[in-house]
């Protein structure tokens, strides 16, 4: 259940009003968003398949997509994926289901929220907001740094980290949340910090999109993820980042 604040004054007015490629096979979801979406001042242009959403997405310049995952042919996954190998546009999955299963291959596949069905107009404008903040700082920061902690180089540029020498593609959640773990190395940080910080708003209730992050970026970084030397748990808090490894951690 999303805890609901307006931090839409942050965006500048040309920020609010983004194009939206809204992707789902049912015609009167895809109808509904439609209307919603272009009330508060967003253009939004409709796909109900996958084929049809990547057509789509080649032929306007999308700034954010709304994507069904079930859809006959071509799922969500599918489509994710794909976009993925082409571009770091932010991607906001619905879906019917709730299986945390789904959640970690939606994250895998580069993702950067998750929205289960039925969910209220309110919800996906506050998730909206949230990415488009987030995506207007990020911008605003991105100078040529390369922030770097013992045997981790992040390039800021092409948002992939280089890992005891080798080069890690992350997605954009992972990439945000390892920059915000780097940024404050030794400090125990809440899973409810990392959400507001990494995702852009507040949530009541459950940790998991956090929890799913984390055991994916770990995959990417740890040498054994399962016996984290960098991103360790801090049990009853959240998570610590060690800029140099040690000898023994607990993962989550």
């Amino acid at each position: 259940m999303t805890n609901v604040q307006n931090y839409s004054s942050e965006i500048p007015q040309e920020r609010k009003h983004v194009r939206i490629l809204v992707v789902d096979d049912e015609d009167a979801l895809c109808h509904l968003l439609r209307i919603s979406l272009e009330k508060i001042g967003h253009t939004v242009v409709t796909a109900t398949n996958g084929r049809q959403a990547l057509e789509r997405f080649a032929e306007d310049s999308i700034d954010l997509v709304l994507l069904d995952i079930i859809m006959p042919g071509m799922d969500g996954f599918e489509v994710c994926r794909a976009l993925r190998e082409q571009s770091d546009v932010p991607v906001v999955m619905l879906t019917a289901l709730n299986r945390s299963d789904d959640v970690v291959r939606g994250f895998g596949l580069g993702a950067d929220d998750y929205i289960t069905k039925p969910f209220s107009f309110r919800e996906v404008q506050v998730r909206i907001e949230a990415i488009l903040r987030r995506v207007y700082w990020q911008d605003r920061s991105a100078v040529a740094s390369r922030p770097e902690t013992g045997d981790i180089v992040l390039n800021t540029d092409a948002h992939e980290a280089l890992v005891r020498g080798q080069r890690v593609q992350l997605t954009p959640i992972e990439y945000r949340l390892l920059r915000y773990m780097m940024g404050m190395p030794n400090r125990a940080v809440s899973k409810s910090e990392l959400f507001r910080q990494v995702w852009g708003y507040d949530m009541v209730g459950s940790t998991n999109l956090v929890e799913v992050a984390v055991r994916r970026l770990r995959e990417k970084i740890e040498e054994d993820p399962s016996n984290p030397v960098y991103l360790v748990t801090v049990h009853g808090v959240g998570y610590k980042f060690h800029p140099k490894p040690e000898t023994t951690s607990n993962p989550a």
